[in-house]
């Protein structure tokens, strides 16, 4: 997937987790979608043109060589019977469920241990990584609704609400981002390190006739068009107003 479309499944997928983690009204809302958007960029610092990859440099291009350097390392020593005589960087490593877990748990300590700065830090990475992939409406949306619904109460105890679900939101977005790409011609390696068919690094995806091109016709004038609907409907409040 491109990664624009990668940042809106991660939008739309922050909405549908905000009421199953407790947020409550709109700017809660919209901030978890901002942190599932923006995290959903991040498994693609393995490939050193990507936005999460250009996003700070020099600082994000070393650490895509490092984030590469990794999953070359751990494809190697990992490596099935079956599996293709590739580097092993892009598309391997950080295109698994092991890695969501792992970039979740480490914010959630991060940010546990470190108290309201490292939330912030969290929240400013996320929304500036969506705001570089979607446009500046992102980042126009996040600051109307803190100032209208955050602002009306204790910014610092809507601060502390939600910090606690940040690492929740960032490995959703990366787990998002596995999952665009399994949709994809090349698939995914999910599951990593479950061996599969002879495969440590087996590419999980539908069937072939579901899958499509990264930017093509199917992912630009399908996907990306059902992903801007669902990113509307699934605002608090929005769909309940339609149907009644």
């Amino acid at each position: 997937m491109l990664g624009s479309t990668h940042a809106l499944t991660g939008w739309c997928a922050g909405l549908a987790l905000a009421p199953l983690l407790g947020a409550h009204g709109l700017g809660q809302a919209v901030t978890v979608a901002a942190v599932t958007a923006g995290s959903a960029l991040l498994p693609d610092l393995d490939h050193p043109g990507s936005r999460a990859s250009r996003f700070a440099a020099p600082v994000t291009r070393l650490l895509s060589r490092i984030v590469q350097g990794l999953s070359g390392l751990a494809y190697r020593a990992t490596r099935g019977p079956r599996d293709e005589d590739l580097d092993g960087t892009h598309r391997h490593l950080t295109h698994t469920l092991a890695f969501a877990i792992l970039v979740g748990a480490a914010t959630t300590w991060w940010v546990s241990s470190s108290g309201t700065w490292a939330a912030v830090v969290v929240l400013a990475v996320a929304v500036l990584l969506a705001v570089d992939a979607l446009g500046d409406w992102v980042a126009a949306a996040v600051v109307t609704v803190w100032l209208v619904w955050v602002g009306r109460g204790d910014p610092g105890a809507e601060l502390a609400a939600i910090t606690g679900w940040l690492g929740i939101a960032v490995g959703v977005g990366c787990l998002v981002h596995c999952l665009g790409d399994a949709m994809t011609i090349s698939g995914c390696p999910i599951l990593w390190p479950v061996p599969i068919l002879g495969e440590t690094w087996y590419e999980l995806g539908p069937p072939p006739w579901w899958r499509f091109r990264t930017g093509g016709r199917v992912e630009l004038w399908v996907v990306w068009p059902v992903c801007v609907v669902a990113a509307v409907l699934l605002l608090p409040g929005v769909w309940p107003w339609i149907t009644r």
